[in-house]
C-alpha cells in the first residue's frame, strides 16, 4: 500500500515537513515558513534536568503544539491517537493508510536506520505514506533524504521508545477543513506568537528563557565533559534545536506574511529577525569553541551575546504584538 505523493514535500524541519505532506495530500499548498508561522512555532526554552549532561536550548514550541495550532488556524480537524499497545498503534496507522490517508507519526529517530547521525530524540516527526510486507514508507526532512524506507520492527521500536519528549505511539491525521481568512489568520498567529513570547508561563521560556540561558551558560564547564558543549552546538546549528534555524524560518514567514497582510510592523520585525538570526549562529560557534578548547572565555562571550539577543527579540515581538 503506497499513497502517491509526487512530488513529496521537501522540508527542513520534521514537524512542518510532516504537516506539509499531510496538507499537500489534502490539496493545501503552503510554504514551510508559512506552516511554521501559522503554527505559532517560534519560541525559546532553556530546559535543565538531572537526566541531561548539558541543558537543552530550544528555539521552538514543544512538539505537537505547532501541529495543533496549525490545524486550528487552517480549520482542519486534527485526529490524534496515542496508545501503549504496539498492536493497536499499528492498527491505527494501517487503517488510515488503507483508506488512502497519510499519517503523521511521532517517534525517537535513533531507531530509524536511514538517519545519518543517530541520536536519541523523542520529538521527531515523519509522515507515513505507505507500507509493504516488511517496510514502512516515510517522508522525512530533506536532510534525511525526504523519501525513506524503514523496517517495520524498527518503526515499532521508534514509536514505543521512552525518554524525554517521547509519546505513546502518537499518530494523527488531518481531516476536512474550512476555508480560512488568510490575512486574518496571519495576524492572529503573529499576535499569539508574540504574546506567548512576551508573557511566558515559566521563566525558562520566551525572552526570559534567553536571559536565563545568558546567565547560566557561563557555568557549563562545571558540569562535566566538554564534548557535550560541542554536541549542543551541533544540535543548535545543524539539528535546528535553538540556533539560527528557526529564527531564519520565522524571518521567511514574516517576509511572506507582508504579502498577505501588509503592515509596517511586519516589515520592521522581519528586518529585526533578519539581523539577529546570524547572532544565534555566533552563539553556537562560541559553544563549539568552548567544547573544543575547554576555555571559559567563549562561554562568557556567549552569555553576553544572549543578553543582547533577549533584548532584541523582546523588542521585535513587542512590535508585532502592538500592531497585529
Amino acid at each position: 500500500m503506497l499513497i502517491d505523493l509526487v512530488p513529496p514535500f521537501e522540508g527542513r524541519h520534521c514537524e512542518t515537513t510532516t504537516a506539509g505532506t499531510l496538507l499537500r495530500h489534502a490539496g493545501v499548498e503552503l510554504s514551510e515558513a508559512m506552516l511554521f508561522g501559522l503554527g505559532e512555532g517560534l519560541s525559546f526554552i532553556y530546559w535543565d534536568s538531572g537526566s541531561l549532561d548539558v541543558p537543552l536550548i530550544g528555539g521552538r514550541v514543544k512538539p505537537h503544539a505547532l501541529t495543533e495550532k496549525l490545524a486550528a488556524a487552517l480549520g482542519f480537524t486534527l485526529d490524534t491517537q496515542e496508545t501503549s499497545s504496539p498492536i493497536t498503534a499499528w492498527s491505527n496507522v494501517r487503517r488510515h493508510l488503507d483508506e488512502g490517508t497519510p499519517v503523521g507519526i511521532r517517534l525517537d529517530c535513533f531507531h530509524l536506520d536511514y538517519v545519518r547521525t543517530p541520536y536519541h530524540f523523542g520529538g521527531h516527526y515523519v509522515a507515513m505514506v505507505g507500507y509493504d510486507e516488511g517496510h514502512a514508507h516515510l517522508v522525512d526532512t530533506a536532510q534525511q533524504g525526504t523519501r525513506n524506507r524503514v523496517p517495520l520492527d524498527s518503526l515499532e521500536r521508534a514509536r514505543a521508545a521512552t525518554g524525554p519528549m517521547t509519546a505513546h505511539n502518537l499518530s494523527y491525521t488531518l481531516g476536512p477543513c474550512a476555508e480560512p481568512d488568510l490575512p486574518q489568520t496571519v495576524r492572529t498567529a503573529v499576535r499569539s506568537t508574540a504574546a506567548a513570547f512576551l508573557n511566558p508561563a515559566m521563566r525558562n521560556v520566551g525572552y526570559r528563557g534567553i536571559e536565563q540561558a545568558a546567565a547560566l551558560i557561563p557555568t557549563w564547564l562545571e558540569r562535566g565533559p566538554t564534548a557535550q558543549l560541542t554536541r549542543t552546538a551541533n544540535l543548535m546549528e545543524r539539528g535546528g534545536t535553538g540556533g539560527a534555524f528557526f529564527r531564519n524560518l520565522y524571518t521567511e514567514f514574516l517576509a511572506e506574511a507582508q504579502m498577505i497582510a501588509p503592515g509596517k510592523a511586519l516589515e520592521t520585525a522581519c528586518q529585526a529577525y533578519m539581523a539577529l538570526a546570524p547572532k544565534w549562529s555566533e552563539v553556537a560557534d562560541l559553544l563549539a569553541q568552548a567544547g573544543e578548547t575547554g576555555r571559559q572565555q567563549p562561554l562568557d562571550q556567549a552569555g553576553t551575546l544572549l543578553y543582547d539577543l533577549a533584548v532584541r527579540e523582546r523588542l521585535a515581538m513587542e512590535t508585532l504584538y502592538e500592531a497585529a
